[in-house]
C-alpha cells in the first residue's frame, strides 16, 4: 500500500485596482503562468482609493493590497512594503487639466476634482499647492466632470493621462515633471503592501511570486497586453501598450535605490507640510 503527503494550500488574499498596467503585472499570477506550490491567490479589484481605506480598517483586509504611497504611514504598523511591483512615474505622473488656459498661480485658485484624499496624486497637488480646494469625484468620473461644467480643473490618474487630450482638455501641469524638476527624483505612486503578521518566510515566497509575474509579462508583452487590455477603459492597443510601458517596467520589478529614496523622500515632506498626520517609517520587506 502506497501513501502520498497532501501539500497544504496558504490562501493568500490579493487586491490590486481594475486598470492595464496592475491586469498587465499580475497577468501570470491570474492566469496560472506562474507557479504557486503551496500557495492559492484570491484575487480583488477595487479602485486604489478603495483599496487605501480597506487597508487601514482594523487588520486591514487583505494580505497584499495595492496602495497609494500617501496612505502608507497610516498603515505602516500593520503593513510593511514590498520591493517590487511599484508604479513610478519618471518625469511624468498626475496631471491637473481643464478646459481653461489656466496658468499655474490661477490654477491654485480653483476647486479642483480630485480622486480621493489618500491618493499619491493628491498628497503632490497638495504640496504644489497647499492651499488648493479640492471636492472628491470617483477616478474615471473626473474628465466628464470638467466636460459637464461642474469643475473647471481635475487632477487625473491611470489612463486619463493619455486621453485627456482626445476629451478636448488641456494639461496645465503634470506633476510628476513638476516632481523631477524639484528633486531630481522620480515620482513613486503606489506599491504593494504585505502584511506584516505574515512573518519573513511567506514574505519571500509572496515577493518572489510576484516578481516572478511581472517578469513572465515584460517577457510575454504581447499576451499579457492582450489580457490587459479588457481592463484599458477605451484606450486602443497602442496607448494601452504606451500606458503600461510608462508604469510595468524595470522600476516595477524593484524601485532602485533612487526609487526607495523618492518614497522617503515624498512622505517626509507630506509629513512636514502637515499633508500626513503620522511621521512615516518606511519599511520594505527582505
Amino acid at each position: 500500500m502506497s501513501s502520498s503527503k497532501t501539500l497544504k494550500t496558504r490562501e493568500i488574499t490579493v487586491a490590486h485596482s481594475p486598470d492595464s498596467d496592475d491586469a498587465f503585472m499580475f497577468y501570470g499570477l491570474a492566469t496560472n503562468k506562474v507557479r504557486t506550490p503551496g500557495l492559492k491567490f484570491k484575487h480583488t479589484l477595487c479602485d486604489i482609493e478603495t483599496l487605501n481605506r480597506a487597508a487601514m480598517d482594523g487588520d486591514g483586509q487583505y494580505d497584499v493590497s495595492a496602495i497609494s504611497f500617501h496612505a502608507y504611514p497610516y498603515v505602516q504598523d500593520k503593513y510593511a512594503l514590498m520591493p517590487c511591483g511599484g508604479s513610478v512615474g519618471d518625469g511624468y505622473g498626475p496631471m491637473i487639466v481643464s478646459s481653461y488656459a489656466f496658468t499655474l498661480e490661477e490654477v491654485k485658485q480653483e476647486e479642483i476634482a480630485v480622486p480621493g484624499t489618500l491618493t499619491t496624486a493628491y498628497l503632490a497637488l497638495k504640496l504644489f499647492a497647499p492651499y488648493a480646494k479640492t471636492t472628491v469625484v470617483p477616478f474615471d468620473q473626473i474628465i466628464l466632470q470638467i466636460l459637464a461644467g461642474k469643475s473647471r480643473a481635475g487632477l487625473i490618474i491611470h489612463e486619463g493621462q493619455l486621453s485627456y487630450g482626445e476629451a478636448g482638455l488641456k494639461k496645465v501641469l503634470d506633476l510628476g515633471r513638476w516632481w523631477l524638476d524639484m528633486t531630481g527624483l522620480p515620482l513613486p505612486l503606489g506599491g504593494n503592501a504585505i502584511r506584516r503578521s505574515l512573518g519573513p518566510e511567506l514574505h519571500t515566497k509572496i515577493n518572489q511570486v510576484l516578481r516572478d509575474s511581472i517578469q513572465y509579462a515584460l517577457d510575454h508583452r504581447e499576451e499579457a497586453l492582450e489580457y490587459a487590455m479588457q481592463f484599458a477603459r477605451d484606450l486602443d492597443k497602442h496607448n494601452a501598450n504606451q500606458f503600461v510601458g510608462m508604469y510595468v517596467n524595470e522600476r516595477t520589478l524593484d524601485y532602485g535605490k533612487d526609487g526607495r529614496e523618492a518614497i522617503k523622500r515624498l512622505l517626509d515632506m507630506g509629513h512636514r507640510a502637515g499633508v500626513i498626520t503620522k511621521k512615516p517609517k518606511v519599511e520594505f520587506v527582505g
